[in-house]
């Protein structure tokens, strides 16, 4: 028998279309199959929640953070962020140091964070495999992923500068950065060009999983998530994507006001943030929340990150707040959180907006989540509750992690 969930009677925003007031959500086995108004039929033995006065909108999409591999007040034992042993860090997996118990995950549902990408650190100019997961839903991290092919997190400027500067190795400057970014890919071109020639020859080829991961990044199958803030960065950044032919994410984009244009005009998105931070660091002089509105408003595609832990994921939204205070539209910045990262990092087949053939990934909220008093009262990941208010109004909330084998839960 299928699993049928209706959202009735809320103020419908599924972001990739125009608002619908009174509107109805049905998801079916995890997959929504209608959105629609107060007329849209509701499928025999559906589960019927009644959300009038309420806001329903697709779950929040993380874009850029390290829920899980760098856990919030576990210290130094719980963070896996960073191998920096190593320059070229291309065979690293964040995958590999998830640990899904991290209360980040729980925080995530209290904020709406239904899809997070998970990175490596910016340790190294190479810090390795990404993944985009689902924030609650399994017992372990393979049970939650959403995506294991999305991308490889690099870093310019002045993190690797300091890593391995402190080491008296290269790279310890820019030029080294970049050095050890176009000998990686002339490696890994010289590598594909090899295993193409051994296959064509039915010949055997030793794999190598570094150079496996940059190949993909040639070949398109893997984006490019630059770490990068200020100007000239953003510049190198621009210049080793042409180089090579990667598709380039700009990540972070603290001076990316400065060539907005050019990024417009190349059509390179930036995830922008995080935005509540103080300027702790050189390339951090010129931050400020506003700039955030002068990319978008030069053609770029944003999204939003708080690239948790360094600001806690479920203010999300509350830099969204922020960002609206300092220009950026509405529109735009919900957009920032839901359809542009999901598009940005290819995952809006699945996530990013409430239409047919996407997950059930929905939160009920108070009100309209750009406004400082709205709250999560309801999260559904693939149609299932994993953030739900007791019967009990005076009691807190309940966080319901389901798997195979059914549900416990725990008080938030």
């Amino acid at each position: 028998m299928s699993r049928i969930l209706a959202v009735t009677g809320g103020h419908v925003v599924p972001v990739s279309s125009d608002p619908i007031p009174g509107g109805t959500v049905i998801v079916t086995d995890g997959v929504i199959t209608a959105v629609g108004g107060a007329d849209t039929a509701i499928p025999d033995g559906a589960e019927i929640v009644d959300a009038t006065g309420r806001w329903v909108v697709p779950g929040f999409v993380e874009s850029h953070g390290h829920l899980g591999v760098h856990e919030d007040g576990e210290g130094w034992s719980g963070n896996d962020t960073n191998e920096m042993t190593d320059p070229d860090g291309s065979r690293f997996r964040a995958l590999d140091g998830i640990d899904i118990e991290e209360v980040g995950f729980r925080d995530a549902l209290r904020g709406g964070v239904t899809t997070a990408v998970i990175k490596p650190g910016s340790g190294n100019p190479i810090g390795g495999r990404t993944v985009a997961l689902k924030t609650w839903g399994g017992r372990t991290v393979d049970e939650q992923v959403l995506a294991h092919d999305v991308s490889v997190k690099s870093a310019l400027g002045e993190n690797p500068k300091r890593v391995y500067g402190d080491k008296k190795q290269t790279p310890s400057t820019r030029l080294g950065v970049a050095s050890v970014l176009r000998d990686a890919f002339v490696a890994a071109q010289n590598y594909a060009d090899k295993r193409a020639a051994a296959a064509q020859k039915d010949e055997p080829f030793e794999r190598h999983l570094g150079k496996e991961t940059l190949a993909a990044v040639l070949s398109g199958d893997l984006l490019w998530d630059q770490h990068c803030h200020r100007h000239d960065d953003i510049a190198t950044a621009v210049r080793l994507a042409e180089e090579f032919g990667y598709t380039l994410v700009v990540n972070h984009g603290t001076e990316a006001h400065k060539i907005a244009d050019v990024l417009a005009e190349k059509q390179i998105p930036v995830i922008f943030g995080p935005l509540l931070t103080s300027r702790s660091k050189v390339e951090l002089r010129d931050r400020a929340i506003g700039n955030l509105a002068l990319i978008a408003a030069a053609g770029v595609k944003v999204a939003i990150t708080t690239d948790h832990p360094v600001v806690p994921i479920e203010q999300i939204r509350l830099q969204a707040i922020l960002a609206v205070r300092e220009g950026l539209p509405a529109e735009t910045a919900l957009e920032a959180l839901t359809t542009n990262p999901a598009e940005i990092l290819r995952l809006h087949e699945r996530v990013g907006a409430l239409e047919a053939g996407r997950d059930g990934d929905i939160v009920v909220w108070s009100g309209d989540p750009l406004a400082v008093d709205s709250h999560v009262e309801r999260v559904y990941i693939e149609g299932r509750p994993v953030y739900v208010p007791t019967a009990d109004a005076g009691s807190p909330a309940v966080v319901e992690r389901w798997d195979r084998f059914g549900r416990t839960s725990w008080t938030a």
